[in-house]
């Protein structure tokens, strides 16, 4: 399944069960709020900048191996090779994700710094090429951290690294980019982040409470994913998710909470908030039960 910043929900959901999944995250957002300054910087640590033609041939294999072994992430297309259904069921949600590391560098280039981002459009192809290299590389480092050996996985990830170490680019902050709901999101996240144990098991008792109602969960997901796309809030949301999953792995939760449904309420909670004011009441209602089960205990 391809990733976009409409179903950044689904992204997250796997960014949550990775185990650098908070650093993608963080990559995601760098390429989603940089400047055209940021991505400048970006650019000078591109390690093929300056080198003979051969000696950039030489990194561009090297690459290709990376992302070959990249591809060795558990995928639920992989789980379902084994034998036990119900062992396949648990390795599909805790292990298993539903994209892979190509649609993840598909999203990057095309989505994150496609033609909508329009400090990406004042650079030279050149120049731009360079930033988006770096934060490709990156995201597919961090995101198969898990399984590629650490000298290839800081070969990709190093040149961000040292941006960031440099100051020359930074994680966003949450802040006014979230649209109307800014200041409501920044408060939900706050208090995900600070989360204890015992407001941990309050939101796993809201999830299982839930689970009896079947509710158009989805169907209500995809009304908010649909008024963040005709409203052109689809960054902003995409924003107010990748946010999320830092929250979410701050807070203490681990990947049995995403995979049990722990992740999908905060997510829809964050969806009901940040497109609240599009939602019609029935929606909103569903996104945010799992908020108010936990506000009542």
């Amino acid at each position: 399944m391809p990733y976009s910043l409409v179903s950044a929900a689904t992204l997250g959901f796997d960014l949550v069960r990775l185990p650098a999944g908070q650093a993608v995250a963080g990559v995601l957002l760098t390429g989603l709020g940089s400047d055209a300054v940021a991505l400048s910087g970006l650019a000078t640590m591109n390690p093929s900048r300056g080198l003979a033609l051969e000696e950039r041939g030489v990194l561009a294999v090297r690459g290709r191996r990376a992302r070959e072994l990249a591809a060795s992430v558990p995928h639920m297309r992989s789980a379902a090779a084994a034998d036990d259904r119900a062992a396949v069921l648990v390795s599909q949600l805790e292990q298993g994700t539903i994209g892979d590391a190509p649609t993840l560098e598909r999203l990057l280039r095309d989505d994150v710094l496609g033609p909508e981002h329009a400090a990406a459009g004042e650079l030279s192809d050149d120049e731009r090429d360079e930033a988006v290299a770096v934060l490709a590389d990156a995201a597919v480092g961090y995101w198969a951290a898990g399984v590629l050996p650490p000298l290839v996985r800081r070969e990709l990830t190093g040149p961000y690294d040292r941006a960031v170490e440099r100051a020359l680019v930074a994680v966003p902050e949450v802040g006014g980019d979230l649209g109307p709901a800014a200041a409501a999101l920044a408060g939900l996240l706050d208090a995900i982040r600070g989360l204890d144990e015992t407001g941990r098991a309050a939101w796993r008792a809201a999830v299982d409470e839930g689970r009896a109602e079947h509710r158009p969960w989805a169907t209500a997901m995809h009304e908010a994913s649909w008024a963040a796309h005709v409203s052109g809030r689809t960054r902003s949301l995409a924003a107010a998710q990748l946010h999320a999953v830092q929250a979410f792995l701050d807070g203490g939760f681990d990947l049995h909470d995403g995979a049990a449904g722990v992740w999908n309420a905060v997510a829809g909670c964050v969806q009901g908030l940040a497109m609240g004011d599009l939602l019609d009441e029935g929606a909103q209602a569903v996104l945010q039960a799992p908020l108010r089960r936990v506000s009542a205990a």
